[in-house]
């Protein structure tokens, strides 16, 4: 099996992430950089991570790169430092929006960028094969710093300088899910001049993600409508999705967010080639709002690293997940959920209007996503799950072009995501069950 999924090495703590792991991940990270390279580490609230972060430090530092200690700070935070403090890279200690007992590690390139799969690769070579680690000598083993505060403060700086004069006085309600956007949302919306209620915001990361943040977003529609706010603003443990509320309580997607920057960037001419960049995953409702402004939506598989390269390839300055990954390529490389709720408090200040109104041409597709628990993970479906094939292609006949299905493995879990997407919310509901049927029947018949 992999090493590294599509969001980093991932696993449950302590079970599958061990303190041995990670120091070894550290060692063939450095094998990779020159001695005396720096690397900036962070990591979220979860509880895991100090160990993880000592074991990774450790890993580093003995194969001679400096570490600079960042503690509790947003991927995109980090992503950013990275240049900014003039290291080589960066490593995120994090799940994202996964439960607790679950960690994981990114690698960042100077640009905050994840490192390409041939230098992940490169890596796992390494992990399993210690004797390709290098050993230096007593005095160049690396040295460790610490930056926190200042590390806050230039990210914060950051944002406010492009922000600044630019927000009405909105009330917002912000959940950072007990992770690390608490050291970074509240100060900086509040910093812009809005009202922010924040929830979830105990920095406990026994508790990170757990029935709140990206993933629950209905925690922060009832606080929306109870406060009568004018915008809810949903991050996840690692604060690098957004996903927004309006003032009506309507729950805004990553796909809606996109159709709003979008149509921002191409009135700015800003938006390269009218082009979009989403995945595979984004509602047909996105691709047909955006068609009648003149603006292309480009597919990609799943996940933010192929969006981001992608991106790259053709110089396109806006691109995101229906999970709230968003890339602002004017600012950023990386999806930053705080960076795009700025973006969208923006737009709302220039335009004078609420959410609500901006987001009202998206006609959402009804989806149906079913996730079957795999005893062990799969790569090729086609092959080891029979007659699916088949059924896939039954229900695409009979959904027609007013419809999609789209079967994948989880790049972070042991599950197969089964996605139908059409007009008819009943049709494509039967046809998911049908399909996990299938599914579930092939494993029971292999465990026999």
């Amino acid at each position: 099996m992999a090493l590294f999924g599509t969001d980093g090495a991932r696993g449950i703590a302590n079970q599958e992430l061990t303190v041995e792991l990670a120091m070894r991940i550290g060692q063939a990270a450095a094998g990779i950089l020159e001695p005396g390279s720096v690397v900036v580490m962070g990591r979220d609230t979860r509880i895991s991570g100090p160990m993880l972060e000592a074991a990774l430090t450790a890993g580093l530092t003995t194969e001679g790169v400096d570490v600079v200690m960042v503690g509790v700070i947003p991927t995109p935070a980090l992503a950013y430092l990275i240049d900014n403090l003039q290291a080589r890279a960066g490593v995120m200690i994090s799940a994202s929006h996964n439960p607790p007992e679950y960690n994981g590690i990114k690698l960042l390139d100077r640009g905050g960028r994840k490192w390409p799969t041939p230098l992940e690769e490169r890596v796992e070579e390494g992990v399993r094969d210690p004797h390709r680690l290098r050993a230096v000598a007593p005095d160049q083993v690396g040295t460790v710093t610490h930056a926190e505060a200042l590390a806050i403060d230039r990210y914060q700086e950051y944002l406010t300088a492009i922000f600044e004069g630019r927000m009405r006085p909105f009330r917002v309600v912000v959940d950072v899910a007990h992770g690390a956007a608490i050291t970074t949302a509240p100060p900086i919306l509040r910093a812009l001049g809005l009202s922010v209620v924040v929830l979830n915001q105990d920095p406990d990361g026994s508790q990170i993600n757990q029935q709140c943040g990206a993933t629950h977003p209905n925690v922060v529609q009832e606080a929306v409508l109870a406060y009568q706010a004018d915008i809810g603003l949903s991050f996840d443990g690692d604060a690098d999705r957004l996903i927004a509320v309006d003032e009506t309580g309507h729950i805004v997607d990553g796909d809606e967010i996109l159709f709003i920057l979008a149509k921002a960037l191409q009135a700015d001419g800003a938006l390269t080639g009218d082009t979009v960049v989403a995945t595979v995953m984004s509602n047909l409702g996105l691709e047909r709002a955006l068609s009648r402004h003149g603006i292309r939506l480009e597919r990609t598989p799943v996940g933010d690293r192929w969006v981001a390269a992608r991106m790259r390839d053709g110089e396109f300055m806006l691109g995101g997940e229906q999970s709230g990954h968003i890339i602002l390529r004017q600012w950023a490389e990386t999806g930053d959920g705080l960076l795009t709720a700025l973006a969208v408090l923006a737009e709302m200040s220039r335009q004078n209007r609420p959410l609500s109104a901006l987001v009202g041409e998206v006609e959402r597709y009804p989806q149906v996503l079913k996730n079957v628990r795999l005893p062990r993970p799969i790569t090729d479906w086609p092959r080891e799950v029979p007659g699916l094939i088949e059924m896939v292609a039954a229900a695409q006949a009979d959904l027609g072009e007013e419809g999609r299905v789209l079967i994948r493995p989880s790049g972070t879990e042991p599950l197969l995501r089964i996605m139908l997407e059409g007009r008819d919310a009943s049709q494509i509901g039967q046809w998911a069950d049908r399909m996990a049927t299938v599914v579930n029947e092939a494993l029971q018949s292999a465990k026999a």
